[in-house]
C-alpha cells in the first residue's frame, strides 16, 4: 500500500466554493458496500436509506474564530491559527511570520500580548496568551475557512452545523453541514435517533499525507469523548439490531476509539481525552455500520479511512462518477453515504 494508491485527479471547478441553499439541498450519493449500482440522491431524502432503530452519530463541536493577526514589536504582521487549547491560556498554534522564536511577544489589536513559548518545528509554536481570549476571539478572530475556499464566506454559521453546542475545532465536521433542524425533526419523527459525541478537529485531518508508505504518516491527536449516555444508546442500537451510522470521519474515529477503549468486540465505552487513531485499509471496524461523509482530498488520511470502509478501489470509481456526475467535492460540496 501506497499514499500514491489514494490519488485522482479533481478538476478545480469541481471544488465547492460556497455552500448551497437550503443546507439539505446538496446532491446525496449512495454507495453500497456490495454489488449494487451508485444511486444518485438528495441529502434531504436520506432518511429513504435508513430505518427506524438506526442511530445517526453526529459529532457536536463547534469551529472557534481561531485565525488571529498579531504584529511583532517591529510592526511586522503575524498571523496565528489556533489549533489545539493545551491549558486554559496556551495553545499550539500555527504560526505565520519571521524570527518569531521562544521569548518574542506579539500584539493582539484589541487582544491580549501573546508570547511565543515553545517552537514544536516547522511553523507550529505554542503560544500563550497573556490576559484571557476566549472573550475576545469573536470579534479579533476569523473563521478558518479551508486554503481552497476562495470566496469570501457571508454568513459565518454556515461553517458550523445547526447543532453545534461544544467550542473547539479549527475547521468543520463538514459532513454535518448538510443537515437542518427540520430535517433532524422528520428523521426523529420516523424512529431514527441522534447520539452526540465530540472532537475537536485540528489540521491534520485534511492535509495530505507526504510520505510514500501512509503506515509511515502520524496523525496528531484530537480531543475526543463519548459520553455515558451516548455509549449507553450506541450499545442498546446494537442489541437491538439497528446501525450505528457515522456523520462524518470524525464521528467514525470517536466511535472507533470508544470500541478500543472498551475492550469489547462491537462495545462502546465512555471516554474523554486525546486520540490518534488512523484508521487504514485492513482496519476492521467495530461499531460503524455506515456513514455520511463528504468527497475528500486526494492522498488525505480521510479518504484513506473511508477506503478502509468501503474498499479503495470502490471509493475512487465513486470519486470518477461524481465527477462525471457533476457533483461538487470538499468541505462545501456534496455528500456521500455509504451502507
Amino acid at each position: 500500500m501506497k499514499t500514491a494508491d489514494f490519488n485522482y485527479h479533481l478538476p478545480p471547478e469541481c471544488i465547492a466554493q460556497t455552500p448551497v441553499e437550503p443546507r439539505d439541498t446538496s446532491r446525496l450519493m449512495v454507495l453500497r458496500r456490495g454489488e449494487e449500482p451508485i444511486e444518485d440522491s438528495v441529502f434531504n431524502q436520506i432518511g429513504h436509506y435508513l430505518k427506524p432503530g438506526d442511530l445517526l452519530v453526529i459529532n457536536q463541536t463547534r469551529v472557534i474564530p481561531a485565525r488571529v493577526f498579531a504584529r511583532k514589536p517591529t510592526g511586522g504582521k503575524v498571523e496565528l491559527l489556533l489549533l489545539k487549547r493545551l491549558k486554559p491560556d496556551t495553545w499550539e498554534a500555527l504560526v505565520g511570520g519571521k524570527g518569531l522564536k521562544p521569548g518574542v511577544r506579539v500584539s493582539i489589536e484589541g487582544g491580549p500580548d501573546t508570547e511565543i513559548v515553545e517552537d514544536l518545528g516547522g511553523s507550529r509554536r505554542v503560544v500563550r496568551f497573556l490576559g484571557s481570549i476566549d472573550k475576545m476571539l469573536p470579534s479579533v478572530g476569523q473563521m478558518p475557512l479551508p486554503p481552497y475556499i476562495h470566496t469570501p464566506l457571508q454568513n459565518p454559521e454556515r461553517y458550523q452545523t445547526v447543532y453545534s453546542k461544544e467550542s473547539g475545532s479549527a475547521a468543520a465536521p463538514t459532513a454535518g453541514l448538510h443537515f437542518t433542524p427540520r430535517l433532524m425533526s422528520e428523521l426523529e419523527a420516523s424512529g431514527i435517533r441522534f447520539g452526540r459525541v465530540t472532537l475537536h478537529v485540528g489540521l491534520d485531518t485534511f492535509a495530505p499525507v507526504t510520505e510514500d508508505d501512509p503506515l509511515e504518516h502520524k496523525i496528531h491527536s484530537e480531543w475526543c469523548e463519548v459520553t455515558p449516555e451516548t455509549a449507553d444508546l450506541i450499545n442498546e442500537t446494537k442489541e437491538r439490531g439497528g446501525r450505528v451510522i457515522a456523520v462524518g470521519t470524525t464521528s467514525v474515529r470517536t466511535l472507533e476509539s470508544s470500541a478500543a477503549a472498551s475492550g469489547k468486540a462491537h462495545r462502546a465505552a465512555a471516554i474523554s481525552g486525546p486520540t490518534q487513531l488512523f484508521i487504514l485499509p485492513g482496519y476492521e471496524f467495530s461499531l460503524v455500520d455506515g456513514m455520511v461523509t463528504n468527497f475528500h482530498l486526494p492522498q488525505s488520511s480521510l479518504i484513506m479511512l473511508v477506503s478502509a470502509f468501503a474498499g479503495r478501489e470502490k471509493v475512487l470509481n465513486a470519486y470518477q462518477t461524481a465527477i462525471q456526475r457533476g457533483y461538487r467535492f470538499y468541505s462545501f460540496g456534496d455528500a456521500m453515504l455509504i451502507l
